[in-house]
C-alpha cells in the first residue's frame, strides 16, 4: 500500500512545476499568483474593465482595490475602470443602481447581505442588496477564480445564514494574548489611536473574504480600563479602519467596572444607579462609534464579577446591559462558560443547570453564547446539552480557533472537522434540529451568531503556523454557512493557499481530515479528556491530583482506578446525561450505542471490558496511542513527498513543526501509557513498545514559559 503511494508521488514530482517562489504566508488565502496560458487569457477576456456606481462608497471602493489586485496578480495587468456595462466587463451593482436589463433575479431573497454573480449580456454582473454585499460578491468571484472556476462559469448566489459572525480577540491591553499562540496582539494599543498600523487592513480583507462582520477587541477577562474614553479613542480608531469592510467592533465588558472605576457604590444590576451608568457609558460609546455591535460578558466565571455576586441571575445582568445598548441597535453576547467556585458534582453539568431555567427570560438583543461542548474546548467532546434546550433564547455558537488543547500551532489539527462535527450533532429535541439549525434561529425568530475564539497574532503568518491559517478560514465559511463541508472547506484553502496541482491538492486534504483525530488518539483516545499539563495545558499530565479543587485536575476527569476508567455520566454516575434529549440520553446511556470517541466521557468501564476490535479496553487504548504516534508520522511522510508543490520556505516550515509533533505524539503516548498502567497494573499488550523512559521523568516535566498562559 505505502509502497504504491510513493511511487505515484514519485511519478507525481516529475511532472511537478518548477520551484515556487519564496512565501512567508502573510498573504493567507489572498495571493492571487500568476495564472499561465489558456487560464490567465480567460481570465483578462472576463476582466477587462471595472463598471460601479458613481460615487462609491468606501465599501465598493474596496471591492473594486480587491478585484483589481486580483486581477493584476493573476494576470499581471490591471482591469481599466469602465463608465458602461460591457462584455469582458465585471459589473458591481445595487437593484437602484444596474438598468434593469443587468438586475439578477432572486436578489430578493437574499438580505442585506447577500449577492449575486450572474454572466449577463456578456458582463460579469456582481449585484446585491447593500454595498456589504457587493463586498462580498467581489470576494466570491476571486475566490472562484482562484481555485479553479473559469471566470465565465463563475454562476453563484450565497447569503449567510448567520447575522453574527464574529471573532473573539482574547488581546490583553499590554498586546499579550491569552490562549495566543502567534505573538504579540496586532493591536498596536500603545500606539492607537494616531498609529494606524496597516496590517489592519490586511486584516480586515481576510475576514472579510470569509464574511466575517464583527471583532471583539479585548480579552473576555476584560479590564476596566477598556471602556474609559482614551481607550474607547483606541477602539474607535479601529472602527473607522475596520468599518469599510463591513466589520463592526465590539468590547468585552468587565460586568464590575462602574464599581471598580469608583464611579458607582455597586455592580448589581437592579441598581437604579449600576443601569444609569451603563446607559450613559453607551451613549458615550456610540457617540465615538456609531456603529458598534455590542458586549461581550464573561461573568461569575473563573472568578470574574458577575450579577450572581448580589443574588442575581444571568438574565438580571444580561438584560440590564442590553437595555444600554438597545436604543442604539446593539447586542450583548452573555457567555454560558461558567462553574462554579464550590466543587461540583460535574462540572460538564453547571452551564445547563444556570441556563436552562432562563429560557425565555433575557432580552430580545441577548445571545447566549455557549461553547460547542460542556467543558472546555477539548479535542474531541459531545455537543452542548444547552443546543436545543432553550427554544426561546438566541443561542450563540462559540469555536476556539486558536488549538489552546490541540498542540498550540506547532501541531497539525484542521479543525475544520471539529466544527462541522458539531454542527451536524443532532440534538434530538426535535426531527432534524442539528446544532446547526438551533443557530440558525430554526426553533424560533432570533438573532443568530457564532463566535470563534481568534488564533491571530503578529506573527508573518499570522495564525503561527501556516496549517492554522485554515483554521481561521474554516470557521468563517462555516459562520457563513454552517451546513457547510469540511472538507470541501479545506480544498478552497488549499488551493488558494498551497497548489491546485490535483494529486498534491487530494493529498493536502487527506492530512487535512486525518490531523484532527490524529491528535485525539495521541492525546484523548476515547473519550478521555482534559489531562492536559496544568494551567498551560501542553503536554500529559493525567496523574496530577494536588490541585485545590478538584475540577482542575485530570484525575476529577479520568477517574481512572484499578477496576477501570472513565467518568460516569449515566444515572447511576453524575446523571449529566439527563440534560440531553431523551432519545440522545438512551443511545448514551448503553456502553454499546455510545459512539467509542465518547465511551470514556459517558461512562466508568472496566480494563478489561471487551471491545468491537476484540481487544480489551485496556489494550485498545494503547492502540488508539499507538494508532496517533503513527498517524503524525504519516502526516510527516506526506508532507516530504510534497516539497515540489510547494514553496521551500513554507515547505521547510511545516515540516520542521511534524517534526516536533511526531516527537510530542510520542511523549504524549509513552507518558498517558505509563501512568494508566501504574494505575490499572496491567501488563502491556503483546508487542506494544515500553514508554521510553519512567513515569517519575515525565510527571518531573515543566514547562514555566508555555506561551498563551493567561
Amino acid at each position: 500500500m505505502w509502497s504504491k503511494w510513493l511511487a505515484a508521488l514519485l511519478a507525481l514530482a516529475l511532472l511537478a512545476p518548477a520551484a515556487a517562489q519564496e512565501e512567508d504566508g502573510y498573504d493567507l488565502w489572498l495571493r492571487y499568483r500568476p495564472l499561465a496560458g489558456a487560464e490567465r487569457a480567460a481570465v483578462l477576456r472576463q476582466a477587462r474593465e471595472l463598471v460601479a456606481p458613481a460615487l462609491p462608497s468606501p465599501t465598493v471602493q474596496a471591492a473594486l482595490a480587491e478585484l483589481r489586485r486580483g486581477v493584476q496578480g493573476m494576470t499581471g495587468l490591471a482591469p481599466a475602470d469602465g463608465k458602461r456595462a460591457r462584455a469582458g466587463a465585471i459589473v458591481l451593482g445595487t437593484p437602484a443602481s444596474l438598468p434593469p436589463a443587468l438586475r439578477p433575479t432572486g436578489l430578493d431573497r437574499l438580505g442585506n447581505e447577500g449577492y449575486v454573480i450572474r454572466r449577463i449580456a456578456g458582463a460579469t454582473v456582481i449585484a446585491a442588496h447593500t454595498d456589504t454585499g457587493l463586498l462580498y460578491g467581489a470576494f466570491a468571484w476571486l475566490r472562484a477564480v482562484g481555485t479553479g472556476v473559469a471566470p465565465h462559469r463563475v454562476d453563484e448566489r450565497s447569503a449567510p445564514r448567520l447575522q453574527q459572525r464574529l471573532l473573539d480577540h482574547w488581546d490583553n491591553l499590554d498586546r499579550s494574548v491569552e490562549r495566543g499562540y502567534a505573538g504579540e496582539s496586532i493591536w498596536d494599543w500603545w500606539g492607537l489611536p494616531g498609529v494606524r498600523d496597516p496590517r489592519y487592513i490586511d486584516y480586515a480583507r481576510a475576514n472579510a473574504s470569509l464574511g466575517i462582520n464583527g471583532t471583539v477587541l479585548n480579552n473576555v477577562n476584560a479590564k476596566p480600563e477598556i471602556l474609559t474614553a482614551p481607550w474607547i479613542a483606541k477602539a474607535a480608531a479601529l472602527a473607522d479602519v475596520l468599518r469599510p469592510y463591513g466589520i463592526k467592533v465590539y468590547l468585552s465588558a468587565r460586568f464590575s467596572t462602574p464599581l471598580e472605576l469608583n464611579e458607582t457604590a455597586t455592580a448589581d444590576p437592579l441598581a437604579p444607579e449600576v443601569a444609569a451608568w451603563w446607559r450613559r457609558k453607551a451613549d458615550e460609546i456610540y457617540r465615538a462609534i456609531p456603529d458598534f455591535g455590542g458586549f461581550l460578558v464573561k461573568a461569575n466565571s473563573e472568578g470574574q464579577p458577575g450579577p450572581q455576586d448580589y443574588r442575581r441571575s444571568h438574565a438580571d445582568g444580561a438584560n440590564m446591559l442590553a437595555a444600554a445598548v438597545a436604543p442604539h441597535g446593539g447586542i450583548v453576547m452573555w457567555r454560558a462558560f461558567v462553574y462554579a467556585a464550590e466543587n461540583p458534582v460535574d462540572r460538564a453539568k453547571q452551564a445547563y443547570d444556570e441556563f436552562q431555567p432562563l429560557d425565555g427570560r433575557f432580552a430580545p438583543n441577548v445571545l447566549v453564547q455557549v461553547k460547542n461542548g460542556p467543558i472546555d474546548f477539548q479535542p474531541r467532546e459531545p455537543f452542548h446539552p444547552l443546543f436545543g434546550a432553550m427554544p426561546r433564547t438566541p443561542l450563540m455558537l462559540e469555536f476556539q480557533v486558536t488549538k489552546e488543547y490541540l498542540g498550540y500551532a506547532t501541531h497539525m489539527a484542521y479543525l475544520g472537522s471539529m466544527f462541522e462535527e458539531t454542527l451536524q450533532s443532532d440534538t434530538g429535541h426535535a426531527p432534524g434540529l442539528t446544532v446547526a439549525r438551533v443557530i440558525e434561529g430554526a426553533q424560533a425568530g432570533h438573532p443568530t451568531g457564532m463566535a470563534g475564539v481568534a488564533n491571530i497574532g503578529s506573527s508573518r503568518t499570522w495564525s503561527g503556523s501556516h496549517f492554522d491559517q485554515a483554521n481561521w478560514y474554516a470557521y468563517g465559511r462555516l459562520a457563513w454557512n454552517p451546513q457547510g463541508s469540511s472538507r470541501a472547506i479545506a480544498r478552497e484553502w488549499v488551493a488558494q493557499t498551497f497548489t491546485r496541482a490535483p494529486r498534491a491538492l487530494d493529498d493536502i486534504v487527506v492530512m487535512m481530515m486525518d490531523s484532527r483525530d490524529a491528535v485525539v488518539n495521541y492525546m484523548t483516545p476515547l473519550g478521555l479528556h482534559h489531562i492536559m499539563g496544568t494551567g498551560h495545558h501542553h503536554g500529559p499530565a493525567p496523574w496530577v491530583a494536588e490541585l485545590a479543587r478538584p475540577e482542575w485536575n485530570p484525575v476529577y476527569y479520568h477517574k481512572a482506578d484499578r477496576g477501570g476508567i472513565g467518568f460516569d455520566r449515566t444515572a447511576s454516575g453524575s446523571n449529566a446525561l439527563a440534560q440531553y434529549a431523551p432519545a440522545i440520553a438512551r443511545r448514551y446511556a448503553d456502553p454499546a450505542t455510545t459512539p467509542d470517541t465518547l465511551l470514556l466521557w459517558f461512562h466508568h468501564l472496566p480494563w478489561d471490558r471487551p471491545m468491537p476490535s476484540g481487544r480489551t479496553l485496556w489494550a485498545e487504548l494503547v492502540a488508539r496511542y499507538d494508532l496517533g504516534v503513527m498517524q503524525a508520522r504519516g502526516l510527516r511522510t506526506r508532507w516530504a513527498a510534497l516539497a515540489p508543490f510547494v514553496d521551500a520556505r513554507r515547505h521547510a516550515e511545516v515540516a520542521q513543526r511534524l517534526d516536533v509533533q511526531v516527537e510530542e505524539a510520542q511523549w504524549w503516548r509513552d507518558a498517558c501509557i505509563a501512568y494508566f498502567q501504574s494505575v490499572s497494573g496491567l501488563a502491556l499488550p503483546p508487542g506494544s513498545r515500553p514508554p521510553a523512559r519512567t513515569l517519575e521523568y515525565y510527571k518531573a516535566l515543566r514547562v514555566p514559559y508555555a506561551p498563551g498562559h493567561g
